[in-house]
């Protein structure tokens, strides 16, 4: 019996062999559908290559709907982790660079909260006893400083997150990106620390140095290496806690924003679309990180300007309530904008470049052959099925 005959709707093996099918499409019983509903398709669908490892699926097929502009850079390849780093370095130096004036303010109300009590008096008092120049002291340190922080920051945890989203295949989002931002964080505190430093002691002790040309030398005579490490236990307490929040924060944020806001796929939407999404979760994430972070930034203060002996002694002195409520309304003048400008900054330059903005794409997206294959075959997919003599049929495909 013609096995065909057994199962209506199967393809129909030629004289000649597998070359060609008879395929009947999902609409062929309906009287005057229209078309051939025995039209003859290829058995084996023009086969594109699979995509390398790490390169995304819009990468993979050239001149398809979402392909990046730069073809030659593969996301994460050395040269994408190097641009992410680079990005970072100039998008937190330039941004930090531009708040010194705050900064300085800020670590003097730490050290001083006496004689600098609120943000316009403050200022009025160092212009007056200093000169407009006071506000610019430490200027080096937060360039440099911050720029090594964002260029590890942000360019490892790009790293880390497809890393540890390899290895911990199971782990959900928050998961991947706490141990993303705290890997990277701790690498980066450890290239801002000498510089950081060197810029507490300038901005609150103009007696001390000028800026980091003489400041290192003056530290490293005064107290040796360990002088430059003195607060990097406080500033790890101080970072950890406000990237891991930060980080985990924005990608939420962004996360909910395309979902529920604008309710398109990121791939959908206009440059000023993702940017607009980008600078409102980094609003956002910088004042969650920075309340959760403003204990320790105030014990990092005391111990490098001598306050306290030890981080038990700076909590004593401070007392718990001012850890929490010194400085804080600066700090979220502060931060609230410099970390929406970096996250402009950075995925500015990543969209330039032809990349994707920022939001949680870490994970290796499957082969595209599958999708492929319907989309040739007029929304049909072909199952290779073991029967008796090897024949082969095909079903309609079943939506998703």
């Amino acid at each position: 019996m013609d096995k065909s005959a057994q199962h209506p709707g199967k393809g129909k093996r030629t004289a000649r062999g597998p070359a060609t099918w008879s395929i009947s499409s999902p609409d062929s019983n309906n009287a005057g559908a229209g078309g051939d509903a025995s039209a003859p398709i290829d058995s084996d669908p023009p086969a594109r290559p699979p995509p390398r490892m790490g390169e995304p699926k819009a990468a993979a097929g050239a001149g398809r709907r979402g392909a990046p502009a730069s073809a030659g850079m593969r996301v994460f390849s050395p040269e994408y982790y190097a641009l992410c780093a680079g990005g970072g370095m100039l998008a937190a130096g330039t941004t930090h660079l531009a708040i010194t004036p705050l900064d300085v303010l800020k670590v003097n109300m730490q050290v001083n909260p006496m004689k600098y009590n609120s943000i316009f008096s403050g200022l009025n008092i160092l212009v007056k006893e200093e000169g407009p120049s006071s506000l610019w002291r430490g200027w080096g340190g937060k360039f440099l400083g911050y720029g090594v922080q964002g260029g590890c920051r942000f360019g490892l945890y790009e790293y880390f997150k497809k890393r540890y989203s390899d290895m911990l295949p199971r782990s959900n989002k928050s998961t991947i990106y706490f141990l993303s931002s705290a890997s990277a964080q701790i690498i980066a505190d450890v290239g801002l620390c000498p510089f950081e430093s060197v810029k507490v002691r300038v901005q609150t002790q103009p007696i001390f140095a000028k800026g980091l040309v003489d400041g290192f030398p003056r530290v490293y005579a005064t107290e040796g290496l360990s002088g430059f490490y003195r607060g990097l236990l406080p500033l790890w307490g101080r970072n950890l806690p406000f990237s891991m929040l930060m980080f985990s924060t924005f990608e939420h944020t962004v996360d909910f924003l395309y979902q529920n806001i604008i309710q398109k796929k990121k791939e959908d939407c206009s440059t000023i679309q993702q940017l607009g999404a980008t600078c409102l979760a980094g609003y956002i994430s910088g004042a969650v990180g920075t309340v959760v972070s403003n204990p320790a930034d105030n014990i990092v203060s005391s111990l490098y300007n001598k306050k306290a002996e030890s981080i038990i002694h700076a909590v004593k002195s401070i007392g718990l309530r001012n850890l929490f409520t010194r400085s804080l309304p600066i700090r979220i003048t502060l931060v609230g904008p410099v970390i929406t400008m970096q996250w402009f900054f950075y995925d500015t330059i990543k969209i330039l470049t032809g990349l994707k903005s920022t939001i949680g794409s870490f994970r290796e997206q499957p082969t595209d052959l599958n999708t492929s294959c319907v989309q040739h075959c007029g929304q049909v997919v072909l199952y290779w099925c073991i029967q008796d003599d090897l024949n082969f049929a095909a079903m309609p495909a079943v939506s998703a």
